[in-house]
């Protein structure tokens, strides 16, 4: 497959960095900021001051409580270079690398810092939930009153019905992320628990219990992109990005069928084109797919082209899916077991990619060899797709 986009410079991830995941941190958003970029400019050998550009990305202003927190968490970090803030509800984590990638590809930028940050404890009084009571259109949905966990409890149940998924076996998702987040040092929701303990747990809108759910979350995560001729000049094992692909379908969700992703699939496909991958359940190593609820990442393995439609579920019981399995998937954890501070969470997946390729996961590195590996996020009214395939 050749890719249908003509590419001034080839770009490298050579740092990256991650702070903890945690219910409520003590650290301001900007502080967050500069302890995340800190440690992908230390792994990249460069300082603040060699930084071209800076691209970030956050969720909606009102969770840190600061009008245009763009200009606020990066303060430390920018040191007047340019930025631009990206958003896409909770596609912003991989978009923020996305939006980099054109930066340096385009030749605008030779050494960009990308950063994600999220400080969703700011909105705690009731719950950061209710930031999200007024995103709903005013006449058709607004008066039905509902919330984030009420429409995907919706999405869930119709996967479940389309694909004759039964909940034991999406539960074996949050059994295996939780446990996979034991091993890592930012995890908030590591557990070591069972299908029972999941099903046992307390159901919120259903069919989704309580351990069906990641948790709300502080964090900041940062990656140092740039071309290719500085990826020679720092390192000697750059991770190379060879696809990115978005996709935003229509915010009229109830005029669609919930069970199968189409908005992924678009954006899977934009990506795979660039990196000229035809076959990803073969040429994947490695995935990080987003999966703030457990059903998440079945619905988004399917919509990713990892496994058929509808076989998701099967494929994770069989064990497939496991580090030690032939397609590792979350094996960071991910959002049920690291941790969800939304545009984060997103690039978490996207730094974990990187590690892995590079054989810097430590206990989480998978057992297979890994030439290629891709990170997903997904966002806004079930309608955002981002994807970001990487290779060594």
């Amino acid at each position: 497959m050749r890719p249908n986009i003509n590419v001034k410079n080839r770009v490298a991830v050579v740092g990256a960095g991650l702070t903890l995941f945690r219910r409520r941190l003590m650290e301001t958003p900007q502080e967050l900021s500069w302890i995340a970029a800190r440690q992908a400019l230390d792994q990249a050998g460069l300082d603040f001051n060699d930084i071209d550009c800076v691209v970030s990305g956050s969720a909606p202003d009102a969770f840190d409580g600061v009008h245009m927190k763009g200009e606020y968490y990066v303060e430390g970090v920018a040191n007047g270079k340019p930025h631009v803030r990206v958003f896409v509800g909770g596609g912003t984590g991989v978009f923020v690398p996305v939006a980099a990638w054109w930066h340096v590809a385009s030749g605008l930028c030779r050494k960009v810092l990308v950063l994600a940050e999220e400080k969703m404890s700011s909105a705690s009084r009731p719950h950061p939930q209710a930031v999200f009571k007024h995103i709903w259109d005013p006449l058709v949905e607004k008066p039905l009153n509902p919330n984030l966990i009420w429409i995907f409890a919706m999405e869930m149940h119709r996967y479940m019905y389309r694909c004759g998924v039964r909940k034991e076996d999406i539960a074996l998702v949050s059994v295996k992320n939780k446990r996979n987040a034991l091993d890592h040092p930012s995890a908030q929701a590591a557990a070591k628990i069972t299908v029972d303990d999941v099903l046992n747990s307390e159901m919120l809108v259903y069919p989704v219990n309580r351990l069906d759910v990641s948790p709300v979350s502080d964090g900041a995560g940062a990656m140092v992109m740039v071309s290719e001729e500085w990826a020679n000049r720092l390192t000697d094992n750059p991770i190379w990005v060879e696809g990115v692909g978005f996709n935003l379908d229509s915010t009229n969700w109830t005029n669609r069928d919930l069970g199968y992703p189409v908005y992924l699939k678009r954006a899977a496909e934009m990506a795979y084109r660039l990196a000229g991958i035809e076959n990803p359940m073969k040429e994947i190593d490695v995935a990080e797919p987003y999966d703030p609820f457990d059903y998440k990442e079945l619905h988004h393995m399917e919509g990713l082209g990892l496994c058929p439609p509808c076989k998701a579920a099967e494929v994770t019981k069989e064990g497939l899916t496991q580090r030690d399995g032939d397609l590792p998937t979350s094996p960071s954890g991910g959002l049920l077991g690291v941790g969800n501070p939304i545009a984060a969470a997103g690039i978490m997946k996207a730094i974990e990619i990187f590690w892995q390729l590079r054989g810097e996961a430590g206990a989480r590195q998978v057992k297979k060899d890994v030439v290629t590996g891709l990170a997903q996020a997904w966002g806004d009214l079930m309608q955002v797709g981002t994807v970001v395939v990487m290779r060594r």
